[in-house]
């Protein structure tokens, strides 16, 4: 299996060694590269589509994680593209791979050609929401994902129903403490990024669900607004649309490479 022995960490990509522009695709919160294999296979004929499981997620997951940041993972990803040759990349994430793919685009803005940030914010989570967090993760650590706290979060992720869902519960029973308890902590201590992504310059586009329950819409916009430039559609769905109603995802997001000349 393919690693990159990159920053003491072995991370775990798969690359399809495409021939066109390299989109690097960074995944949410307790879910790992395979979230984007609709997007994937709608734009491995035409793209170099890499994705990879960021710390504690995945097969990049340890026994031992020690706490980490996003701006972490930011240099994760730089260094990542270095193993693998990469000057510049399309960076497309969702949620935290959004949160890191921003710090990426801030520390390492020569790595950087265009942002796609889906379901995701440059603030930080109300109190409340982490409270509420860290009252999941208690319960899970303690009872081994009991029913009722995997239902929950998928609801978060996913929204109600989602067939999908059933396949995601079993990765999660499978995480240990550890990879749990620093992937929450680098979540609850993020910093604000809200004044400083007017600095990012290169083209972006938001997508964000209209139903999603991780992070409201308006936060969203307001990430938008600051970005200058940017654009946004709002796709019917939740959390993780990318996943959940792929259609409208990637088809803005063939628009915008189109529109943006990133095609090679």
């Amino acid at each position: 299996m393919p690693y990159a022995n990159v920053n003491d960490q072995r991370l775990y990509y798969e690359d399809t060694g495409g021939r066109g522009p390299v989109i690097v695709f960074s995944h949410g919160l307790l879910l790992d590269g395979t979230m984007f294999s609709p997007q994937v296979a709608a734009f491995r004929d035409r793209y170099r589509c890499i994705t990879w499981d960021e710390r504690g997620h995945g097969k990049t997951a340890t026994d031992v994680l020690p706490a980490f940041s996003y701006y972490d993972s930011a240099n994760d990803l730089a260094a990542l593209l270095s193993y693998l040759d990469v000057d510049s990349a399309i960076l497309v994430g969702v949620s935290q791979g959004a949160f890191l793919g921003m710090r990426c685009a801030l520390t390492h803005p020569e790595r950087v050609r265009a942002l796609v940030l889906i379901a995701t914010q440059a603030g930080t989570d109300e109190p409340a929401t982490l409270a509420g967090y860290r009252a999941l993760l208690e319960a899970w650590i303690a009872g081994g994902l009991p029913e009722d706290i995997a239902v929950t979060i998928e609801f978060i992720l996913f929204g109600p129903d989602w067939p999908g869902a059933t396949a995601w519960k079993e990765k999660w029973r499978a995480m240990n403490e550890a990879n749990l308890r620093s992937a929450f902590a680098a979540l609850a201590h993020r910093d604000d990024i809200s004044d400083r992504i007017p600095a990012i310059r290169v083209p972006t586009l938001v997508i964000h669900g209209d139903v999603d329950a991780a992070i409201p819409l308006a936060r969203a916009q307001a990430m938008k607004a600051a970005i200058p430039g940017a654009e946004m559609i709002v796709a019917a769905g939740g959390h993780s649309v990318n996943m959940t109603n792929p259609g409208p995802v990637n088809a803005a997001l063939d628009d915008f490479l189109d529109r943006h000349q990133l095609t090679s």
